[in-house]
């Protein structure tokens, strides 16, 4: 189980998004080939416009993954009743890959935060097989866990999140 210091706990990730779990494969979320995303760290909007590549560092070519995008503080932190808004969902990744070698079954939707600072949370999924996982209805209050019940994924075998906020022209310079 994950420690009370762990940033997935401590940013409510665990508990708004997904259940306890322990972390037994690695993933690296890079944006623009060269900015890593850590847990807590904050990205620019502007960053992150084009799909980051995901590296799964765990498996082997016969296990497959399933990643999710998800922001769970719409429209805004202090008050999320639209929570969470689905950005991106890649199935079928080889273990040992990355997320090109997956089938995208939802189309990367870049990060807007209209309303104070949001959490954007990468969930990996090990699939028990490939081409199981079917795509979500709609990218509006969509729910992590319930998807991950409904295709059979279990618990998240690695996660990582940053925080966005909305850009002003001053910011941007």
């Amino acid at each position: 189980m994950a420690r009370m210091s762990d940033p997935l706990i401590v940013s409510r990730v665990i508990g708004d998004v997904v259940d306890s779990f322990c972390s037994t494969v690695k993933m690296t979320v890079t944006y623009n080939s060269n900015k890593q995303v850590y847990n807590g760290h904050e990205l620019f909007p502007s960053v992150v416009t084009i799909k980051p590549k995901i590296e799964v560092e765990g498996g082997d070519m016969r296990s497959f993954f399933t990643l999710i995008m998800t922001d769970p503080d719409v429209p805004g932190p202090s008050d999320p009743y639209l929570r969470e808004h689905l950005h991106w969902i890649v199935t079928d990744i080889p273990g040992t890959t990355d997320s090109t070698f997956g089938r995208e079954i939802v189309n990367y939707e870049m990060p807007r935060p209209n309303i104070g600072i949001h959490r954007f949370v990468f969930l990996l999924f090990k699939q028990k097989r490939r081409q199981t996982v079917s795509p979500p209805s709609s990218r509006d209050r969509f729910s992590t866990r319930n998807f991950a019940q409904e295709n059979e994924l279990g618990l998240p075998v690695a996660a990582v999140f940053f925080n966005a906020q909305r850009e002003t022209a001053a910011r941007k310079r």
